[in-house]
């Protein structure tokens, strides 16, 4: 469902405010600023404040009273050179806001990273809407042979058929029961309902929530390392793919150094390097005079064909 009239004017409506700030500010991320990117069927993300910027990342490694220095390159490369040795205050200087819809089950996993703010619509005090997440037909896959988190061949035909009628049916009817448990609509004058705290076990994980979610520039990073990552659910994956254009309109030279040395760079063991130098000098290696698993050899192998 799209956003409604009256959301659309909300926004436009903050939008439409100007304030004079001597606080420094980033032109493609204004642009984006309120905006709504609408993801899966009923999802979105936009960002609603923001602090900092790459100068304040240089500002902070310094600790001096200016914005950087005069050169850009300067600044880009102070700023590559704090990535590459992971020096993690100097990005925690910077923070972004973003207001996101989700379905539940996403949300479930996106809490894990327990290094942001986060405040959620509270089914306690309000009614969740009557949206819920149906997979498109070419996400819908069987699990995974070789990875318990992962998925494998999609499904086709008449087993699909059933599982999206599943996956709807359910939905509706565990709504439908929640909102005859609230008797919000007074349909039944003779019942109280029951109370919203209570109503709200009944809802499927695919029903939809919201939050505000407030992170600094380095556990935003480390949040996309792992979710904008082609192993992550694609349902999360989703959002951080929209998360990160953000991320490149709002910082782009600490974007760039991030894809560099975290998203295009690969971690190598101790022993998985010893396997690498051994090469080089002309050595012939193989898994089992590597001294390394066969995963560890296996992951080795990809690292290394690129």
């Amino acid at each position: 469902m799209p956003l409604t009239p009256d959301q659309l004017a909300e926004i436009e409506a903050q939008r439409a405010e100007s304030q004079p700030t001597h606080r420094a500010t980033v032109p493609a991320l204004e642009a984006m600023l309120y905006r709504a990117a609408p993801l899966l069927d009923h999802g979105f993300v936009r960002v609603i404040d923001y602090m900092g910027d790459d100068a304040a990342v240089v500002q902070a490694a310094r600790v001096s009273y200016g914005r950087g220095t005069r050169r850009v390159s300067e600044d880009a490369g102070l700023i590559r050179y704090l990535m590459r040795h992971r020096h993690s205050t100097p990005f925690e200087m910077c923070e972004i806001k973003f207001h996101v819809k989700l379905p539940i089950f996403v949300a479930r996993q996106w809490i894990r990273h327990r290094t942001a703010n986060v405040n959620e619509y509270s089914a306690r005090y309000s009614i969740l809407d009557r949206e819920f997440y149906i997979p498109a037909p070419e996400q819908l896959a069987a699990q995974s042979a070789s990875n318990r988190q992962g998925r494998g061949d999609v499904l086709t035909g008449t087993e699909a058929a059933e599982v999206l009628d599943i996956l709807r049916r359910d939905a509706a009817k565990c709504y439908d029961d929640y909102a005859w448990m609230l008797n919000e609509d007074g349909a039944d004058p003779d019942r109280q309902g029951l109370a919203r705290e209570l109503a709200r076990m009944n809802l499927t994980l695919n029903a939809y929530t919201q939050w505000y979610w407030k992170v600094d520039l380095h556990n935003f990073m480390h949040f996309l390392s792992l979710r904008a990552d082609s192993h992550a659910q694609y349902e999360i994956r989703v959002y951080a793919d929209a998360m990160l254009d953000v991320l490149r309109a709002w910082v782009p030279a600490c974007a760039q150094a991030f894809m560099d040395y975290r998203v295009g760079a690969v971690t190598l063991s101790a022993q998985m390097l010893s396997v690498v130098r051994r090469r080089l000098a002309g050595e012939a290696v193989d898994q089992k005079s590597s001294g390394l698993s066969k995963r560890e050899w296996d992951e080795l192998e990809v690292a290394l064909a690129g």
